[in-house]
């Protein structure tokens, strides 16, 4: 049987600081991880805090992240339907996926930390032997998951994810609702990113994948894949 891989994405579509500033899914964290696992046969569900549509972050739609990849899904109709209609925690039973694998978009910020359903997947996953995989902001779905003694997830572990430079060079450091880098250091993850930002970074510890930034997707994919 191929694997299956269940794909979290937002259902958020503007910030809670300015309503009028839009955000939402960093479509090519998606492409770049859908293709990777396409090209090795896995089968993919796209799951949602909410359920039914996820957004799009308009700049991801722009030179340099609008790349080849991003371009064909969203100029495919299936595929974005795919985004139209996604399921819900509930709907999900972790025991059909060997891996879950969060996607970006300053989005998920709001939305991905307070879902017990993504937190009873994540755990349940995990605790099976199964991989979880977070890029960029995705790393948010992760603050709040604790397994089943009581401890945080991240606790102990080696992670990456979008950093706190990386948001003040993107200049939102003004409407994020918090410091997620250092939220994860409080929560005892033993976050790391690269030297330059907007570089590709991947961090593999044991089934906990992570990478830091939108440039980082293909590489994560690929390391979550090779575990699989």
């Amino acid at each position: 049987m191929s694997k299956r891989i269940l794909t979290v994405v937002t259902n958020v579509d503007h910030y809670d600081a300015d309503p009028a500033h839009p955000t939402g899914l960093w479509l090519s964290e998606l492409t770049h991880a859908y293709d990777v696992f396409a090209g090795r046969g896995f089968q993919q569900t796209l799951v949602s805090p909410a359920g039914g549509k996820s957004p799009l972050e308009p700049r991801s739609l722009k030179f340099p992240n609008y790349d080849r990849s991003a371009k064909a899904w969203h100029g495919d109709p299936a595929r974005m339907a795919l985004l139209e209609d996604t399921a819900a925690p509930d709907q999900i039973d972790p025991a059909d996926y060997d891996a879950i694998y969060f996607t970006g978009g300053h989005a998920v910020m709001f939305d991905f930390p307070g879902s017990a359903g993504l937190q009873r997947i994540t755990r349940e996953i995990f605790e099976r032997g199964g991989v979880v995989g977070a890029v960029c902001h995705g790393y948010c779905g992760l603050l709040e998951t604790k397994l089943s003694d009581g401890s945080h997830l991240v606790a102990g572990r080696r992670l990456t994810g979008f950093s706190w430079r990386e948001e003040v060079l993107a200049r939102v450091d003004g409407l994020v609702p918090y410091n997620v880098e250092k939220r994860m250091k409080e929560r005892a993850a033993d976050y790391s990113k690269a030297l330059l930002p907007f570089v590709s970074n991947t961090v593999v510890d044991g089934r906990l994948v992570t990478g830091q930034n939108p440039g980082s997707a293909k590489e994560t994919a690929a390391k979550l894949a090779a575990l699989l």
